[in-house]
């Protein structure tokens, strides 16, 4: 490995925490898991997470990723992504006969019930997030009839409510929490019985994110985000570091991405990464600054994290059986009866 001579003052400011949380590091282990269980192929209904490169290298592994529920071969397996899908979803998977594993991170399916419970009581939910993300997608499904997509503060103005006294707000867990309660704030100016969910639906992953890159914006003249276009919380944290003061930020998928002309009267660089970026991209971005004079690296540690998802039901109930069984195989004994090596349609 070579390295340049580090120039004097030059300096990469390092976020933590970056990169994977709790949700995408159990919907790619799920998607390995299953392919290590049943074999190839898998089918996984929508990226499993929003990161090109995890997509590549879980696609040369055997996953089969579509759009539509109706590519799927009948009586093959469906993986449903980390975002999360409407029950109409789980619907065209049973009428396919497919067998399902059900990868929707933990915090969406929170999301998802509140929706449940708050229609069912006949709120108007006004649900804050970006049209045509695949989570604000799922989480509307789940009462069409109830929610109204407020995207951002210039949406408030045009929203309408049956009974004021009875709207509720819910978000898409992947915003800026910034951008997140102006509309918040905007929205209790024009519907002052409005209710906040019980718990902060931002999730804890995307909110630590951000506040380890306002704290590096203040210092960073250049910030790189390491993350997908496609990525909703990536494409948020280029927007906290603008904010935050520092002088330019990029969005960029791999290393050979950045333009050398970013460091243009740059001393101090920051880097941080979306939630569902692997370390190793993160890696090579500092190996490559590291070849142009930037080998000093300093951690802006915003929050421990210490949160861990179990696998999807469906695998842990298969896997207890796989494990059974050799267990069985090993000491001669007769095991328990187990359920089929596929995973249920339910």
């Amino acid at each position: 490995m070579v390295h340049m001579t580090a120039s004097p003052g030059r300096r990469v400011l390092l976020a933590a925490p970056r990169g994977y949380c709790a949700g995408v590091d159990r919907a790619v282990i799920a998607v390995e898991k299953a392919l290590e269980q049943y074999g190839a192929p898998i089918y996984v209904r929508h990226e499993i997470v929003h990161n090109k490169y995890v997509v590549q290298t879980l696609e040369k592994k055997g996953a089969i990723f579509v759009e539509r529920t109706a590519e799927v071969p009948e009586g093959s397996i469906v993986m449903f992504s980390a975002h999360g899908v409407a029950p109409v979803v789980h619907d065209e998977a049973a009428a396919g006969k497919l067998a399902t594993i059900d990868a929707t991170c933990p915090l969406v399916t929170k999301v998802h019930k509140e929706a449940v419970r708050f229609a069912s009581e006949d709120y108007d939910i006004l649900l804050i997030g970006h049209e045509g993300h695949e989570e604000v997608i799922g989480t509307s499904g789940e009462a069409p009839d109830h929610i109204t997509l407020v995207d951002g503060p210039k949406d408030v103005a045009k929203v309408e409510v049956r009974d004021p006294s009875r709207v509720v707000w819910l978000s898409q867990t992947t915003l800026s929490v910034d951008e997140t309660m102006e509309t918040v704030d905007a929205l209790k100016e024009k519907f002052p019985q409005l209710i906040s969910p019980p718990s902060d639906d931002i999730c804890y992953a995307t909110q630590n994110r951000q506040l380890a890159v306002k704290r590096m914006g203040e210092e960073a003249e250049l910030v790189i985000v390491v993350g997908s276009k496609n990525s909703s919380n990536s494409v948020r944290l280029v927007e906290v570091a603008k904010l935050a003061g520092s002088r330019e930020a990029y969005l960029v998928d791999f290393a050979d991405e950045i333009d050398e002309a970013w460091l243009d009267g740059v001393s101090t660089v920051g880097v941080t990464s979306g939630a569902s970026v692997p370390e190793i991209l993160v890696e090579q971005v500092l190996e490559w600054l590291s070849q142009r004079g930037f080998e000093d690296v300093e951690l802006v540690k915003a929050a421990e994290e210490s949160i861990t998802f179990s696998l999807p039901k469906e695998l842990r109930r298969d896997l207890r059986a796989e494990a059974a069984a050799l267990v069985a195989q090993r000491t001669g004994t007769t095991p328990s009866p187990a359920p089929s090596s596929t995973p249920s349609g339910e």
